[in-house]
């Protein structure tokens, strides 16, 4: 086989097409501008329909920006948020753009447009320097209308920056830019904290290679250069690490441990999602149903491990960003935390170029196997057929014409903020009595992202990401939970704020039903809505 490979001409995707080099540069240069304007209109045209985690973002940097300081509540130091870099850099744009009443949900949404356009970019160089040139297409456009991708970008998430800065690493590394790639690592870590996930290999990768030198004098030039990179890696790094050990006590976000106490998960809660997600990369089961995930399981691993085993005699020093997708899987499914939508994002830029190089490989196999002799464009499109337009078409039925909520245009189904505007609702009920009291309100509520940015109410968050008094109230005895979280009725009755914003399905079994809590609050609203297998959202008031 592998004589039979080097024994035809290789067709190497676009780059083949013409025999001209000018012309050749020419579709190079509209390949990069459609790849591009494609990414970022996919997340121009849904519009912001924000998440409400970014809610709690947007609620620092308004605090940061009016003199608050880097804060959730006023006067309250607690590292609520997992991602201070993009909460400084949301803080820089709205010093420009109105300060406080900066429109934080758009600029988030052109940030990550911006981050997820030049991600692609990333990712058609890199499928280049593994020698699989149409993976690269087909992974580049399949990211910029990935439901995966644009929901997070269009939510005014973090994760848009955090996958370009993990991509724009590992790109860095193999061209042996390593100050630059330090550089960038630092700021994925700075971005969110679980990019050690991929930083851990590269570094040790660095080190092989410094130990591998041959010569004392080939040490020295290294171990000098290494050196200069750990520099250039604690520039960023190092500052905050001792601010927020001075102005919070940690540098580690309060929300992590406070999310391990709070949710209530069986032991293999992760460990199946993940295995869901990794079975349909392209969400072959909303097209084939149930069984794609069985047929996904098996299919996918081989043809990333083909696929990974070619990158890797492309680019060996890439062996860390090939291993990245299941050194994640492995890391969330033993913590077994409460698996987010978003969390299952950052794997996916090389789990899926790992994916198509395994198929471009594959079907390149098959054909001088069996010795097909048409001409290269022909076999080049057939191949494309594979690489590039069946994973998009497929993951293009991720996407509604039509959402039933929100703004009605074309957007992912991911894109589900029915929650959010429920919050907003109750948002909306509450401001003009919040607005009217001198002395700000305790309000307290699960979710608290777009209650606290909108009420501007001081919040008791009942999970405990930005409130740390809450987290001494759990682990909670498993007969108050009906799904995963529920509150804690010692928890209101002890702290006694003056509005409690709750789904009833977090209170039936606990809080809703002890007497302490029905003497001391009125039911003020009841917003109806079943998500969760709730019976409405509550809005109640201190007697």
């Amino acid at each position: 086989m592998a004589h039979l490979e080097q024994s035809e001409p290789r067709e190497c995707g676009p780059d083949s097409l013409s025999r001209n080099p000018r012309d050749s540069l020419h579709l190079q240069v509209w390949l990069v501008v459609v790849i591009f304007l494609v990414a970022f209109c996919a997340r121009l045209i849904p519009g912001p329909r924000t998440i409400d985690d970014s809610f709690i973002t947007y609620r620092y940097t308004r605090n940061i920006l009016a003199g608050n300081g880097f804060v959730y509540n006023p006067g309250e130091r607690v590292l609520g948020t997992t991602t201070p870099l993009y909460t400084v850099l949301l803080v820089i744009l709205g010093f420009f753009t109105g300060g406080t009443q900066a429109p934080f949900p758009l600029e988030s949404l052109l940030v990550n447009a911006l981050c997820d356009a030049l991600t692609c970019l990333l990712l058609l160089r890199l499928g280049r320097k593994l020698d699989s040139p149409l993976a690269g297409i087909g992974c580049a456009l399949v990211w910029a209308v990935a439901p995966y991708s644009v929901t997070f970008a269009i939510g005014g998430l973090e994760t848009s920056l955090y996958v370009l800065l993990l991509t724009g690493t590992a790109s860095a590394y193999i061209d042996r830019r390593y100050p630059l790639a330090a550089f960038l690592g630092a700021l994925s870590l700075l971005t969110r904290p679980d990019a050690l996930i991929l930083l851990g290999p590269m570094v040790l990768d660095r080190l092989i290679s410094l130990f591998a030198s041959r010569s004392m004098t080939s040490f020295t030039r290294h171990a000098r250069s290494a050196a200069g990179e750990l520099v250039i890696f604690l520039a960023p790094v190092l500052p905050w690490v001792i601010f927020s050990i001075a102005y919070f006590g940690s540098p580690l976000p309060h929300s992590i441990a406070a999310k391990s106490l709070a949710y209530r998960l069986p032991g293999d809660a992760a460990l199946v999602r993940l295995l869901q997600h990794y079975a349909t990369p392209f969400l072959e089961n909303l097209t084939f149903g149930t069984p794609a995930i069985g047929v996904g399981a098996v299919l996918y691993l081989f043809l990333y491990l083909v696929g990974a085993r070619h990158a890797f005699q492309a680019q060996k020093h890439l062996w860390f960003w090939l291993a990245y997708p299941w050194l994640y899987f492995i890391t969330f499914a033993v913590a077994n935390p409460l698996i987010f939508r978003w969390y299952l994002t950052p794997p996916l830029p090389a789990y899926l170029l790992a994916i198509l190089v395994g198929v471009e490989h594959v079907l390149r196999q098959i054909a001088s196997v069996l010795r097909i002799k048409e001409q290269l464009v022909v076999r080049s499109s057939l191949i494309s057929i594979f690489v590039v337009l069946l994973p998009l078409g497929l993951t293009l039925r991720g996407w509604t014409l039509h959402p039933d909520h929100a703004q009605s245009r074309p957007a992912p189904d991911m894109a589900f903020i029915k929650l959010e505007l429920l919050y907003r609702q109750a948002a909306d009920y509450l401001i003009p009595e919040i607005s009217a009291q001198s002395d700000l309100p305790l309000l307290a509520a699960g979710d608290v992202g777009v209650l606290g940015f909108y009420t501007g109410a001081r919040i008791l968050d009942t999970v405990g990401l930005n409130s740390p008094v809450s987290s001494r109230y759990y682990p909670l005895d498993p007969a108050y939970y009906v799904i995963n979280y529920a509150i804690p009725p010692d928890l209101i009755v002890d702290q006694q704020p003056d509005y409690v914003v709750i789904l009833e399905v977090y209170g039936r079994l606990g809080l809703l039903q002890d007497p302490r809590f029905q003497a001391a609050y009125l039911l003020r609203q009841k917003i109806p809505t079943d998500i969760y297998g709730t019976d409405g959202m509550l809005i109640f008031a201190k007697r």
